[in-house]
């Protein structure tokens, strides 16, 4: 079974799909050259809007499949595989047209950063969320802490961050995180939110989009994002973090 699907429909609506329902939708490296390919796609143009989601009702992403970055121990190994996803979730957060996380399932860890990287982000109302990195002695790793800080204000996003704790999609809709909320048996594609835009023309949308692309500077994000991957790396070369990691898995 391949690791994700891209659709794409006669508007210019692409939306590509996490594939992996049985790992709770896990990036492993397979996905990590399918996101990157995806983008690939949405930058050559054609594209107006790129949804981002998960395959079947539990899990929109449950962040990295441990079971695959298992073998990862020193900081300069679990840094390769950082910055690779790093540079996708930048590409993502930069991507000249409108991006939207349609999180049909749990979201934690690294999922809660791929929702971050997004422009706008719509939930099924009885998911869960958290950045609970922290549960495995790191931090974030992907660039999705420093994006946060972009999306809301800053004490909030330290609140969400140091606890770690999983969050209602109501409480992250109340915090600003969340967009808009999608009750249980409705599609998530079908909100008027996606609906809306899918009416608009391309260069309308794009035109809005760089206007929040103005308001930031690429470099100066990037290298927060670099910085915030290599913390992320020594903390993962500890034994605190493979301490957990073999918790985790010897609890599966």
């Amino acid at each position: 079974m391949e690791s994700f699907k891209i659709h794409m429909n006669e508007s210019g609506i692409m939306k590509f799909v996490l594939n992996r329902p049985e790992k709770r939708n896990a990036i492993n490296f397979d996905l990590i050259e399918a996101f990157s390919q995806c983008l690939d796609e949405c930058e050559k143009g054609g594209v107006k809007l790129l949804l981002i989601t998960g395959a079947g009702r539990e899990s929109f992403c449950s962040g990295g499949d441990l079971s695959a970055f298992k073998g990862l121990k020193t900081e300069k190994e679990s840094y390769g595989m950082l910055r690779k996803m790093g540079d996708v979730l930048i590409r993502l957060a930069f991507l000249p047209v409108p991006t939207l996380a349609l999180i049909n399932g749990t979201a934690v860890g690294g999922g809660c950063e791929i929702a971050a990287a997004c422009d706008l982000r719509i939930a099924a109302e009885d998911v869960k969320m958290g950045f609970v990195q922290g549960r495995l002695g790191i931090s974030t790793g992907w660039g999705g802490g420093t994006l946060l800080h972009e999306r809301i204000s800053s004490p909030r996003a330290m609140e969400l961050l140091m606890t770690g704790n999983l969050r209602s999609a109501e409480s992250l809709y109340d915090l600003g995180f969340i967009n808009a909320l999608v009750s249980n048996g409705h599609r998530l594609e079908d909100h008027p939110i996606v609906t809306s835009m899918e009416e608009k023309s391309m260069g309308t949308l794009k035109a809005y989009k760089q206007q929040l692309l103005d308001r930031w500077d690429r470099a100066a994000l990037t290298e927060n994002v670099d910085r915030e991957i290599r913390r992320c790396s020594e903390l993962w070369a500890t034994d605190e973090h493979h301490q957990a990691v073999e918790r985790f898995l010897n609890k599966k």
